[in-house]
């Protein structure tokens, strides 16, 4: 369309590679900064010994390179401005000359004020004293009688909140997307269903909710998650950061459930990610802290044991696939 763009800064070193890459012909300037004087020297292709000569430029003179200037680095000085724009920039003008005295301009009445009829209000007629007395022996009427708000929403016991709230999380996990969502959107995603199905009662903290996402990500069932031993189990997952606690809670609960240990994939999908590798050192992780044990049977399989709670998982081939079984257990 016959148009360009001109990019004009004085702090070269902080100008995008991807802006200055867009430029085709280049002006440098004086500038002190020794991290500006060395991007000018790249950008023109010098060597960076030479690059103290942009301290030395004077005002107007430019180092210039480009197809429209000059095909190796040349010295120019632009001249004096010779255009202007076409509106001109406003400037203070002089306060008229007054004919005569302000002072007599303000004093001096005009001819229409006398000949202007002179508009009097009359003053409104003072209430008589009997009406006022009156007016103030009234008895005052008794105030209405407060009308009680109706609660916007039902009132439900806890257990009831507690259950609606794990059919949301159940409703959650059960997407096969879930997983590989990051946990603040998760997180809005869950306040939306809350107010889609009146859930009363504050909401749930970002630092709550990822507690019960993990408890939901680990498949528990209800008969387990009512046992003294998965209470240790939660326990112990305080001593790992948010993002491993529903690896570690889906670990314990195969444990304490007699199921067999996890693959790779699965773990990986509890984690969020699709790295087979990033769950192996999770389990290495787990087994420096103290945490977990983990050991293969004769055949190979790989099994996880929970010193603390003397439980383990029953073997488990460590490369199987991902069929998505904790997923369809917290949904159930």
């Amino acid at each position: 369309r016959g148009l360009a763009g001109v990019i004009a800064t004085q702090r070269l070193a902080k100008l995008a590679k991807n802006v200055a890459a867009e430029a085709s012909n280049f002006l440098m300037g004086r500038t002190f900064l020794d991290i500006d004087m060395l991007r000018a020297a790249d950008l023109l292709g010098m060597d960076r010994r030479t690059a103290e000569m942009f301290r030395d430029l004077k005002r107007g003179s430019f180092v210039a390179l480009g197809p429209a200037l000059s095909r190796r680095p040349l010295r120019v000085t632009i001249g004096s401005v010779e255009t202007s724009a076409r509106s001109m920039s406003p400037k203070l003008m002089p306060l008229p000359e007054a004919p005569q005295d302000v002072a007599d301009l303000i004093f001096t009445p005009d001819p229409e004020e006398f000949t202007r009829p002179v508009v009097r209000r009359t003053a409104p007629q003072p209430r008589p004293a009997s009406d006022i007395l009156a007016e103030l022996s009234r008895p005052r009427p008794e105030p209405a009688a407060p009308v009680e708000a109706k609660p916007a929403q039902p009132e439900i016991s806890a257990e009831e909140r507690e259950a609606l709230i794990g059919s949301l999380f159940a409703e959650i996990v059960a997407n096969p997307e879930a997983a590989f969502r990051p946990d603040a959107e998760l997180y809005q995603d869950f306040l939306v269903r809350c107010r889609i199905r009146r859930v009363p009662g504050p909401a749930l903290s970002l630092s709550a909710f990822r507690r019960k996402m993990a408890v939901a990500r680990s498949g528990i069932d209800a008969e387990t998650a009512a046992s003294e031993d998965w209470a240790s189990a939660l326990g112990l997952a305080d001593r790992v950061t948010e993002d491993l606690q529903a690896v570690f809670l889906m670990l314990a609960q195969a444990a304490l459930r007699g199921l067999p240990c996890p693959s790779d994939a699965m773990i990986a999908r509890a984690y969020g990610t699709h790295s087979a590798r990033r769950a192996r050192r999770l389990l290495g992780y787990f087994e420096e802290q103290g945490l977990v044990v983990v050991h293969a049977d004769f055949s190979g399989k790989r099994i996880v044991a929970f010193p603390d709670l003397g439980k383990e998982t029953a073997p488990g081939d460590a490369n199987a696939p991902d069929t998505g079984d904790s997923a369809r257990a917290a949904a159930e």
